[in-house]
């Protein structure tokens, strides 16, 4: 709500209650999408369903293209977000950890959260594992300090470390975007002309 409410269009009193009904939206759309299913997570790992995945990319799609057309209207200036610094090492690390908790429990720590919120027990499981992990990591972090700030590259962009505009990445990630619906959906239906 950032640009409406520097250009006065929204009242800054608005924030939390703008912020509660987007995130009951949000809710909304991840139960609707089946996220909530750890089945249907999974399913992006082992190849049968890809809903999760075209939600997503719909989303990063959405907000890539808006953010691009609000920064050349003016509306936003994209300099003035703040990016999160790059550790690669943690990012590698962190990745397939989270890989590996997705595809063992169906579930990542936001959708965890759905499936407690429609009474599923598999998804209360998940979110105690979360949270005993949260403290083993925070018990153990002086001595995994180094992998944790490891590979550090700053506030960088993908179109920053691939030295191309935002224009182009954005139009490159919806075309590959776009491919990758229709790849899924032909992995699907011959999935499903299989299961017959």
């Amino acid at each position: 709500m950032g640009p409406l409410i520097t250009q006065g269009i929204i009242n800054p009193e608005w924030n939390f209650v703008i912020a509660l009904v987007i995130g009951i939206a949000f809710g909304y759309i991840l139960e609707a999408s089946g996220f909530s299913s750890s089945r249907k997570i999974a399913g992006v790992f082992y190849g049968y369903d890809f809903t999760v995945l075209r939600v997503f990319m719909t989303a990063v799609v959405v907000a890539m293209v808006g953010l691009v057309y609000f920064n050349y209207m003016g509306w936003i200036d994209l300099s003035l977000i703040f990016i999160l610094p790059t550790f690669m090492k943690s990012v590698i690390v962190g990745g397939v950890l989270m890989g590996f908790g997705f595809v063992l429990g169906g579930y990542c720590p936001g959708t965890s959260f759905t499936g407690i919120v429609i009474g599923k027990l598999d998804a209360l499981f998940f979110t105690g594992g979360l949270l005993i992990g949260v403290f083993i990591f925070s018990s153990i972090f002086p001595w995994i300090e180094a992998i944790y700030y490891g590979g550090e590259m700053g506030a960088v962009t993908v179109t920053e470390a691939l030295g191309i505009s935002r224009g182009l990445f954005t139009f490159l990630f919806v075309i590959a975007s776009l491919l990758a619906f229709i790849f899924t959906s032909l992995i699907q239906s011959k999935q499903k002309k299989t299961d017959l």
